[in-house]
């Protein structure tokens, strides 16, 4: 599949940000913006970031 791009420490933020996004829509103003958190919480879960591959970008330690 894809390798990671993904360090632990990105993959913590970016799931920890797309559930209080997330939240949005459930909480507080109740948005459908609120939806755009599943992006940065499926990125951190996976560990890829098509994003960053595009711009060249890898938080992972881990050697390819």
């Amino acid at each position: 599949m894809f390798a990671r791009n993904e360090g632990a420490l990105d993959r913590t933020l970016r799931v920890v940000a797309g559930l209080a996004i997330l939240s949005l829509a459930f909480i507080g103003p109740k948005t459908a913006l609120g939806y755009l958190g599943i992006v940065p919480l499926l990125t951190g879960l996976v560990g890829y970031c098509p994003l960053y591959s595009l711009i060249g970008i890898n938080s992972c330690p881990a050697k390819r």
